[in-house]
């Protein structure tokens, strides 16, 4: 199962870290939603990476996602950045910029279950389960951090 099913046309303008921030701001403020990717209405944190990737893409993404929350349990592997690697391109986490996902273990044990957008400020954004999508201070997280990825200029 792909975390990420996506048909690849081109870009046109390239996509941008700049963009990609002001598009995650946007979302500040949605509601969190399982399996959502709608700005304004719902989102989780994969929808809230694929919504930001469309809008400043143009590029629609149809999403594969497992059925359950507590999915990450349970995974055999690393499914989301077995995925996400399908799509996006992965960079050193001690190389990651603003602009760039950076995904996520709720345990060290676990596989890698949760996304964000870093910020120029040393916070980042993503949809915080029974919540909504919020900007965090950085520092707490980057134990968690799995891997980094970068938008692609073109697909």
């Amino acid at each position: 199962m792909s975390v990420l099913d996506v048909s690849r046309p081109a870009i046109n303008p390239p996509i941008t870290q700049s963009a990609i921030m002001v598009e995650a701001e946007r979302w500040l403020g949605t509601p969190y939603c399982h399996q959502a990717a709608r700005r304004g209405v719902g989102a989780d944190c994969l929808g809230l990476v694929v919504g930001v990737w469309q809008a400043v893409s143009g590029t629609k993404v149809a999403l594969t996602r497992a059925n359950t929350r507590a999915w990450a349990r349970h995974a055999k592997g690393e499914p989301l950045l077995d995925g996400l690697r399908q799509v996006l391109v992965e960079c050193p986490v001690g190389d990651a910029q603003p602009g760039d996902v950076l995904a996520l273990r709720w345990r060290h044990t676990w596989p890698a279950s949760h996304l964000s957008i870093l910020m120029d400020d040393e916070t980042m954004i993503h949809a915080y389960e029974g919540g909504q999508v919020v900007r965090s201070h950085l520092a707490p997280w980057v134990s968690h951090a799995a891997a980094a990825f970068v938008f692609p200029i073109s697909l």
